[in-house]
């Protein structure tokens, strides 16, 4: 791809679509270059004249949409724009001279945008006082009119102090978003260390008793003990519950409720700068969707720190006749849905209790929904008989 491809190129997934809304910004800046234009229309100059006052108005054009609109964005800018700058101001401080016109002072104007949106803040002031003496300068010498030189100067330190705002704020924004990705990288670390943390601690319990009921069983089977076959099932009985607790560590079942998962989720969300809104309505879940639906609030709204770029979280719950409904959604970019091990295992144990998991990815956010069934208990009216006995509990 060409330098100048590059430049112009929209494809990128940040810089991009905020390159597109510069270049239409800056096009309709240039509304301003309407009177060196008018003078080539009204036939105030020759042909000769207008030709090459016509070549010089593209050159300054296409140079400063060069600089305005750089690769990488604010900020980041390659060696080659600084050149291009110069030139830029050369052309802004010699047209009016050579064209002898004051249509030709809105140059400087132009220019001072330019340094505004290209240079640090202290450089960027420099160069406004500089371009707004050189517009002084120009109008000086040709003749100007007093109240449209003050007027351009005006304009001058006005648009110049303007757009270091709009540069400033996107700045703030990119550092805002580099901090969003690097709360989202620690999530995930802290994530990963707690895991860690109870495997160590279960392990090295549960290891641990099993190394001494061995040692235990296997002296009392040298004895020919009967109560190494004990000891044995001991060692079993341990193995099976520590097993059991390293699968309810890394699925984040262990010590943790739904509960639990929202005021965790609440934590990392508002860490991330994301409001979250939870509600709950009706019975109280019963706890194998209770830990279904707090393992699912872990990775959506994981998902949520990690890739959604939102603002707003919500969490819904509800158990009734109709069943049980937990919903996370978000406000962020949708995009594509692309499934990952995540929400493929939460779909897998949402079947496996009898219900189902529903993903929406679009322009508004990122929704996911699991519908379980009502259990035939809570759907069929108690009978009398089951309706005494409860009673008399």
């Amino acid at each position: 791809m060409s330098r100048l491809a590059r430049i112009f190129s929209f494809g990128g997934p940040d810089d991009g679509p905020y390159r597109l809304r510069r270049l239409i910004g800056m096009s309709l800046g240039l509304i301003y270059l309407f009177y060196p234009v008018a003078e080539v229309i009204d036939g105030r100059v020759g042909t000769a004249q207008a030709v090459w006052r016509m070549v010089a108005l593209a050159a300054f054009v296409s140079v400063y949409l060069t600089v305005v609109l750089g690769p990488r964005g604010l900020g980041h800018r390659p060696r080659w724009i600084f050149p291009l700058l110069a030139l830029a101001t050369l052309m802004g401080a010699a047209f009016p001279l050579v064209f002898h016109s004051e249509s030709w002072l809105t140059l400087p104007v132009y220019l001072a945008v330019v340094y505004a949106m290209a240079l640090p803040p202290r450089r960027a002031v420099l160069g406004i006082g500089a371009m707004a003496a050189l517009l002084i300068a120009d109008g000086l010498v040709i003749g100007a009119e007093d109240g449209l030189l003050w007027m351009l100067v005006l304009q001058t330190a006005t648009l110049g102090v303007l757009f270091m705002s709009v540069r400033n704020t996107r700045v703030l924004i990119g550092k805002l978003k580099e901090a969003q990705s690097e709360v989202a990288r620690l999530a995930a670390a802290e994530e990963r260390l707690r895991i860690a943390r109870d495997l160590h601690d279960l392990l090295g319990h549960g290891l641990s008793l099993i190394v001494l009921k061995s040692e235990l069983a296997r002296r009392l089977a040298e004895q020919g003990s009967p109560k190494a076959a004990g000891e044995v099932a001991d060692i079993e009985a341990v193995a099976r519950q520590a097993l059991l607790q390293v699968r309810e560590a890394v699925t984040g079942y262990r010590r943790s409720s739904l509960p639990e998962e929202i005021d965790g989720a609440r934590a990392a969300l508002a860490a991330a700068g994301i409001a979250l809104t939870a509600r709950t309505s009706g019975a109280p879940l019963p706890e194998d969707l209770d830990g279904l639906f707090g393992w699912a609030v872990r990775e959506a709204t994981t998902n949520v720190v990690r890739h959604a770029r939102a603002t707003r979280c919500e969490i819904t719950v509800s158990y009734g006749e109709r069943g049980a409904v937990l919903e996370v959604a978000d406000n962020g970019r949708g995009g594509p849905y692309r499934p990952g091990n995540g929400l493929t295992g939460l779909g897998e144990r949402a079947r496996a209790a009898g219900g189902d998991l529903e993903v929406e990815s679009g322009g508004r956010g990122f929704r996911v929904r699991i519908r379980v069934a009502p259990p035939p208990d809570l759907t069929r009216p108690p009978t009398p008989e089951i309706a005494a006995d409860r009673l008399a509990e």
